[in-house]
């Protein structure tokens, strides 16, 4: 018997979520688009707070199963389409490494990436979850100058995360552009599913804009 793997999918436009959503079209997966429109607050509003207290996206609805956090989200998506060989198996040489860089970028990347942006004075690396920002930074780029891919010669579900991450927080300044970094994104965002995603999501915030002039 196959098992049904269709998740539902919270989603909203120009957010994190992007990366889920290039995410599942990398996957091939089969799923069922539920969108909110942030910039009319639907993200506040009782029915998703019900889904996710935070009032974040992405989330996931799979049977009984409701997942949010976007590493989470990646971390279950890629293990259900695992077919699709975007997780390495648990027996992989590979897995630890992708858990490893699945994880940094909550515990550590975004931590740093907040501070800095916020202005916060830098604490002692004793009492900071990331140790310093150049540390954590530099961390990265010397796994990503291994390449092409963060695993090295393997695409998986790490890329999409980190491409989008780092499209995004360089694009805001937040993260210093250098051209590792940039060659890395572009790879990244040169796939089908990013091409496809970004073309679907200008359609889909277009939508929600035409929504809001509509009441206005």
């Amino acid at each position: 018997m196959t098992p049904n793997r269709r998740v539902t999918f919270f989603h909203s436009p120009n957010t994190r979520s992007t990366g889920a959503r290039i995410l599942l079209e990398e996957l091939g997966a089969d799923y069922q688009l539920h969108a909110l429109n942030m910039k009319a607050g639907e993200q506040r509003g009782p029915a998703y707070l019900a889904i996710n207290p935070m009032g974040k996206v992405p989330a996931i609805r799979h049977g009984e199963a409701l997942i949010t956090e976007q590493v989470a989200v990646f971390l279950y998506l890629a293990d259900l389409y695992q077919d699709a060989g975007l997780a390495p198996a648990l027996d992989d040489p590979l897995r630890g490494p992708y858990l490893r860089w699945m994880v940094y970028y909550g515990s550590c990347f975004e931590p740093a990436v907040v501070d800095r942006a916020q202005k916060h004075p830098p604490a002692a690396p004793s009492t900071c979850p990331y140790g310093d920002f150049d540390t954590m930074l530099t961390t990265l780029t010397s796994q990503l100058a291994k390449g092409p891919y963060i695993l090295g010669e393997k695409f998986s579900a790490a890329d999409v995360l980190w491409g989008t991450a780092l499209t995004w927080t360089t694009a805001f300044q937040l993260v210093p552009m250098s051209p590792l970094i940039q060659a890395y994104i572009d790879r990244v965002n040169a796939r089908p599913a990013a091409q496809r995603v970004k073309a679907l999501d200008a359609e889909l915030a277009a939508q929600h804009a035409s929504q809001i002039a509509a009441k206005a």
